[in-house]
C-alpha cells in the first residue's frame, strides 16, 4: 500500500506529518530573525524603503528561478528529498552570517543566499506532500502543512517578542544586541529542521509515464490551458502582493515599536494556523475556486485597511487588521497549492510547483520594487491601494477564466 493511501498520523500521511514539523522548526527560526530584518535594515543600517524592496525582490526572484529548476530536477531524477535537504541546509548556513552584516550590500548578499535555500527546497517539498497524499485528501494535507508552518511562525514571533522586550523593552527603535540575539537563538531550530527531514522523511518516488523522458521535455510541456491561465492570474495577483516587509514598515510608520509589531504578528499567524486546515478540508468538499476567490477578497479588504491606517488608530484596530490578513493566508495559501496538484499529472508535479512558485517570484520582484517606489514617491498608503486593486483584478480573472 502506498504511503499516501494510509491514514498515517493526525489524519495525514507520515511524510506530510514530518514535513509539517520540518516547516514548523524552519519558520520558528525564520520568523525570529526576518520579521525584524526590515527594521534592522531601516533602523540600524539606514537602508531606504526602495532598497529594502530591492533586497526582498532580488531574494525572491532568485528563489523563483531555483524553484523552477529544482522542481524540474526532482521530476527528472524522480527524487525529491535530497534537493529539499540541500535547500534547508543552505538557508540554515546563511543565517549566522547576519551577525557580520554592516551594510545594505552585505545584507542583500546574505538574504540572497538564504532565499537560494528556500528556492531549492520549496518545489520538491510541495511535490513530496502531494506525492504522499491521495487526491481526495489533497486540501487536508496542504492545509495541515500550512497550519504547522504557521504555528512555527507564531512560536518564532513569540520568542522574538520576549527576547526583544528583555533586551530593550518598549523602545521604538530596534537595537543591535536585540537583533544579534535573535539570530543566535534562531539558528537552533533551523539546525533541528535539517536533522528532522534527513532522518524522518522518506522518499516517495513519482512514476514516469511510458514513452516520455521528463528530463528532456520542455518545461512547459504536459500542462493544459487551464494551468497556464492560472499561472497568468497568479502573476497578476502577485504584482500587487508586495513582500510582507512592507506590512512591518507600515506598522512602524504609524508609530508601533518593535515589540508591538511582533505582538501584532501573533494574531495574524494564529488565525493563519487556525484556518489553514479547515479551509483545506472545506476545499476538498466544495472545490478550490470559491475558497481562493474569497481569500483574495479578504486580502483586498485587509490591504485597504493598511492603506487607511494612521497613528490615530487604536491598537485594537491594527490587531484586527493583522488578524484579517491571517484569514487571507489561511484561505488561499494551502488551497492554491492543492489546486496545482489537481490540475497536473503526478509525474509533472515538481515542474508544476516550480512554475507556480516561479510565476509568483518573478512578479514579486516587480511588486516589491513598485511598492518601494510608491512608498517613497507617493505615500505609504499608495503601496496598499495598488495591492488591493491588483487583487480585485485577479479575482475577476479567476472567476471568469478558470473552471473548477
Amino acid at each position: 500500500m502506498k504511503q499516501g493511501d494510509r491514514k498515517g498520523i493526525w489524519g495525514v500521511s507520515r511524510n506530510v506529518f514530518f514535513l509539517g514539523w520540518v516547516s514548523f522548526l524552519t519558520d520558528t527560526s525564520s520568523d525570529m530573525i526576518f520579521n525584524m530584518f526590515p527594521l534592522f535594515l531601516s533602523h540600524l543600517l539606514g537602508v531606504g524603503a526602495t532598497f529594502i524592496g530591492i533586497i526582498e525582490g532580488v531574494g525572491e526572484s532568485t528563489a523563483t528561478l531555483l524553484k523552477l529548476v529544482s522542481g524540474w530536477a526532482s521530476d527528472k531524477l524522480e527524487r525529491r528529498k535530497g534537493l529539499a535537504v540541500i535547500g534547508y541546509a543552505v538557508s540554515t548556513i546563511a543565517k549566522p552570517f547576519l551577525l557580520l552584516a554592516s551594510s545594505g550590500g552585505a545584507a542583500l548578499a546574505i538574504r540572497f543566499f538564504e532565499r537560494c535555500g528556500k528556492g531549492i527546497r520549496t518545489s520538491p517539498r510541495d511535490a513530496m506532500v502531494a506525492d504522499s497524499t491521495t487526491p481526495q485528501r489533497m486540501g487536508r494535507a496542504f492545509g495541515f502543512h500550512r497550519a504547522l508552518d504557521t504555528a512555527g511562525a507564531i512560536s518564532g514571533i513569540a520568542i522574538a517578542a520576549v527576547v526583544v522586550y528583555l533586551i530593550q523593552g518598549w523602545q521604538p527603535t530596534l537595537s543591535m544586541p536585540s537583533f544579534r540575539w535573535l539570530v543566535i537563538i534562531g539558528v537552533v531550530p533551523a539546525v533541528l529542521a535539517v536533522l528532522l527531514i534527513i532522518f524522518f522523511v522518506h522518499e516517495e518516488r513519482a512514476s514516469q509515464p511510458k514513452g516520455e523522458e521528463i528530463g528532456t521535455a520542455p518545461v512547459g510541456r504536459g500542462f493544459d490551458r487551464r494551468f497556464k491561465i492560472f499561472l497568468g492570474i497568479m502573476l497578476l495577483f502577485t504584482l500587487g502582493n508586495s513582500a510582507d516587509v512592507f506590512l512591518i514598515l507600515r506598522a512602524s510608520n504609524i508609530g508601533l515599536s518593535p515589540v508591538h509589531i511582533l505582538l501584532m504578528l501573533i494574531p495574524l499567524n494564529l488565525v493563519y494556523a487556525a484556518t489553514s486546515y479547515p479551509f483545506g478540508r472545506l476545499s476538498d468538499r466544495i472545490g478550490r475556486k470559491r475558497i481562493i476567490i474569497g481569500g483574495w477578497g479578504i486580502y483586498a479588504l485587509s490591504y485597504l485597511g493598511f492603506a487607511l491606517a494612521s497613528p490615530a488608530w487604536h491598537v485594537i484596530y491594527v490587531i484586527l487588521l493583522f488578524a484579517l490578513y491571517g484569514v487571507y493566508y489561511g484561505a488561499a495559501e494551502g488551497v492554491t497549492r492543492a489546486f496545482v496538484a489537481d490540475m497536473v499529472p503526478k509525474e509533472r508535479r515538481g515542474t508544476a510547483y516550480g512554475l507556480y512558485h516561479g510565476a509568483i517570484g518573478l512578479s514579486l520582484l516587480l511588486a516589491s520594487v513598485i511598492a518601494g517606489l510608491l512608498w517613497e514617491a507617493v505615500s505609504p498608503a499608495a503601496t496598499f491601494y495598488f495591492g488591493a486593486a491588483m487583487a480585485g483584478a485577479a479575482m475577476l480573472g479567476f472567476a471568469l477564466l478558470i473552471k473548477e
